[in-house]
Parts: structure tokens; sequence; C-alpha cells
């Protein structure tokens, strides 16, 4: 007999049901570095604006996250919540307003973030998910065309560091939680159970259905508490 057993895997962290996927929080590690560096290349030219894209197709735990970790960013834009564009809850309007008073500003976006104002790819990759465009490319020149529509200068700068992020070795966190997971599924295996995955429930290391797992995958960032620290931290008006 085969054993058929799985481990949380994904870096954005959006598996139903588990605490948080291996990997998350060396992820967030690096992304506030990545803000960090943002942070001094905005402050280092008039009016810099320096707009950083993580990883997150279809949820922003690794965007948001990463702001909150950082408390250095003043713009955050998800999956989960539309892009407001015109108005007083304009994002451009809030950028323009952060810039004037601070001098420059840190913008962190998900991937997956305006897809629906983006143009679609109609491509899929090799696992069968759709490719999107690249939200980062897109929203570098938008804020540049809207600083430029109100007679406002601005030195715009886009990071994208996905691949850094991806290649770094696991911090000691996340090394710890590889070896609960790896345990538990050998453990699981041998002791004659299959089709679970191994994963973390209210700090717990449990046995859940890989049915269940997908019933309830991909989870989205919940637009609560977390949500509202965010907005806490950037001053953004959504």
């Amino acid at each position: 007999k085969v054993a058929i057993v799985g481990v949380p895997k994904t870096i954005d962290n959006d598996i139903g049901l588990i605490d948080r996927s291996f990997g998350f929080k060396t992820c967030i590690e690096q992304a506030r570095k990545a803000i960090e560096c943002a942070r001094v290349e905005a402050a280092s030219a008039p009016n810099g604006v320096c707009v950083v894209k993580l990883m997150g197709r279809d949820s922003g735990f690794i965007a948001t996250h990463a702001v909150l970790s950082s408390r250095d960013v003043d713009l955050c834009l998800i999956p989960e919540v539309p892009m407001i564009t015109e108005g007083p809850t304009s994002v451009y309007r809030h950028l323009r307003n952060v810039v004037r008073t601070k001098g420059s500003a840190v913008v962190v976006v998900a991937e997956g973030a305006c897809q629906e104002s983006l143009e679609n790819t109609n491509q899929k990759d090799p696992s069968g998910n759709k490719v999107y465009a690249d939200v980062g490319s897109w929203l570098k020149r938008q804020i540049q065309a809207n600083f430029t529509k109100h007679s406002m200068e601005c030195n715009i700068r886009y990071i994208d560091p996905s691949y850094i992020i991806r290649s770094v070795p696991a911090n000691a966190d996340d090394s710890e939680y590889c070896t609960l997971l790896a345990q538990a599924a050998v453990h699981g295996a041998m002791s004659g159970f299959a089709a679970f995955s191994a994963g973390l429930v209210n700090n717990r290391t449990v046995m859940i259905p890989i049915t269940m797992i997908g019933e309830t995958s991909p989870r989205k960032q919940n637009i609560g508490r977390v949500w509202a620290r965010v907005v806490a931290s950037t001053g953004q008006p959504f």
C-alpha cells in the first residue's frame, strides 16, 4: 500500500484551515528588507515614490503582514480590496498628499491586486493558473501619469523582489515548522492514515483530510481587524 500525505506548500499563505504555510514567516522577513530599501530609494529623490510588488496571486497575506512588520509603507493594495481611483478616497490623491507632506512615499502591491483594471492576458502557466498582467509596471505608469496630470514632479521607482525572497534559506522559525510538519506527516502515514495534510491549527500540529483543504482553499485575507491595522499604519483612506 502507498499512503498519500501532504504538507501545506504555498508562499502565499492562502491554504484554508491552517494557521500558516511553511516559508511564510521567512517571506515576510525578506519582504520587510525590500520595503526598507524602497524607503531609502524613495527618500533619495525629490518627490520620490517607490512601488514594491510582493507575491500574492489571490490573497494579500504577504503584503498586509509585510506592511505591518515594516510600518514604513504609505499605501497597500491587495486583491481583496478594490482600488479606488476617483474622489476623496482615491489612492492617487492620497499619494500626492503623502508626497507633499513627507517628500516621498512607498507603495506595496500584491501581484494579484487591481487585475480588474488590467488587460486580460488570456494565458495560463504550466500548472493551469491564469497568468496575471504585471500590476507593478502598470501601477508605476498610472502614478506617474496622475502626478503629471496634477503638475507634480514624481521620481518613481519599481522593485520586484519576488525571486530574491523565494531563494533565501528558511529562517529559524520556518525551519522548526518544517521539521514539525515532516514528522507529523511521516507519523500519520506510519500509523495507517492517508489522504491527509499535516498542518498547524490553533498552534497544534494536526492531520487534515486533503478534501477539506481543497474545499477551503484558496482562502482570502480577512478584511477585518488585520486590514484595519494596515490602514492605521499607512494612513490610506480605505
